[in-house]
């Protein structure tokens, strides 16, 4: 059986999948209290670390919908796809990134995942080291919408694949 037939035979694959709501329909105005914290969110940071963190959260989130969107914006912006590729595996792909990024994306993993209950003390410290404290706040808010906005694609099973970069903007 090839894994395409095995995959298809899951729960998980749905062939003609469709959103469980449109939430931004149903509540518009946190709709809108999101867009206007994203902006807020991303002032100050670097567009091109910021979607590094975008797309990790998002990868550790398993959100379709913000990988298809924050991916297709990166390489529109001139993000390669090697260091896209090679996100989910950066603690084998150092290499790629610069010791900032490396350290944003540490951050956002702590953030996103909170296993211990909180952000490690080395990883936060080593975010201040590559960050004055008005970046890191602003980094600290940025990888918190980006989780907001994967809960709401997840939770409603967004669809991935129809987002076209520059389009919204």
């Amino acid at each position: 059986m090839s894994t395409e037939t095995s995959i298809r035979k899951t729960d998980a694959y749905v062939p003609e999948h469709t959103p469980r709501m449109n939430w931004a329909e149903h509540a518009p105005e946190v709709f809108k209290a999101m867009i206007r914290l994203d902006a807020a969110a991303r002032q100050g940071l670097d567009p091109t670390l910021y979607a590094l963190v975008k797309i990790r959260a998002s990868q550790i989130n398993h959100c379709a919908l913000s990988l298809d969107m924050h991916t297709k914006d990166a390489l529109a912006a001139g993000e390669s796809v090697e260091r896209i590729v090679q996100l989910s595996a950066w603690e084998e792909s150092k290499h790629f990134y610069t010791a900032k990024e490396l350290a944003a994306i540490e951050l956002t993993e702590a953030i996103t995942v909170l296993t211990e209950g909180f952000v490690p003390d080395e990883v936060y410290e080593k975010a201040a080291q590559h960050f004055e404290e008005a970046e890191l706040a602003q980094l600290i808010a940025g990888i918190t919408v980006i989780n907001t906005w994967n809960r709401f694609g997840v939770s409603t099973r967004q669809v991935p694949g129809h987002y076209q970069p520059g389009r919204h903007k």
